[in-house]
């Protein structure tokens, strides 16, 4: 595929989220809740869910039509969050909300989260942030809250691709930890 093509059908699909960003939270003004605003790290993780989901077919099992309980797993969630600089702990209450629309109509697509279970994520007031990311016929929202288990703050430190886990501890976190890990080397 020529290089301008990619780059073409990149920039439709960041039309299509940002489309799909305003339709929600146009929706969520009329329900008079507060608009999302954009989060880089949930947009990097929808985009990298997206992906993995690209290569399943669209059917009326997917996306927002699927039973709660049946949906498609994500085998590699723990590298998709280190891919996106994100910790479980900080991911944990936030909703990841994966639709197939054939060629991402964008009525279908705003239909698919205001009009179906998904839209009861979408009126929950706790959310506050929002990433969008799309693959073919896939395209996912990614909900986060202002709490710290959903807020999608790194979960790694920036210069280092392990998250250790020291970078959220106090300083006599650091020293109980230390403390603990000598007492079992003895």
């Amino acid at each position: 595929m020529h290089v301008n093509s990619v780059l073409g059908l990149r920039l439709m699909a960041i039309n299509e989220e940002d489309n799909l960003l305003q339709g929600i939270n146009q929706y969520r003004t009329s329900l008079n809740l507060t608009a999302l605003t954009k989060s880089d790290r949930a947009e990097c993780l929808a985009s990298e869910v997206a992906d993995q989901f690209k290569k399943q077919p669209c059917t009326n099992t997917t996306g927002a039509n699927t039973v709660p309980g049946t949906e498609p797993q994500i085998s590699s969630f723990p590298n998709l969050l280190t891919k996106c600089h994100l910790n479980v702990t900080t991911t944990r209450d936030g909703q990841i909300l994966p639709a197939c629309v054939p060629n991402l109509d964008p009525t279908l697509v705003l239909s698919n989260f205001t009009k179906s279970l998904y839209s009861g994520y979408l009126n929950d007031t706790k959310f506050s942030g929002v990433g969008i990311g799309s693959e073919d016929n896939w395209i996912v929202v990614v909900l986060t809250t202002s709490t710290p288990e959903g807020n999608y703050s790194p979960g790694t430190n920036e210069n280092n691709d392990a998250d250790n886990g020291a970078a959220g501890l106090s300083p006599i976190g650091a020293m109980v930890l230390l403390l603990v890990g000598l007492f079992m080397l003895m």
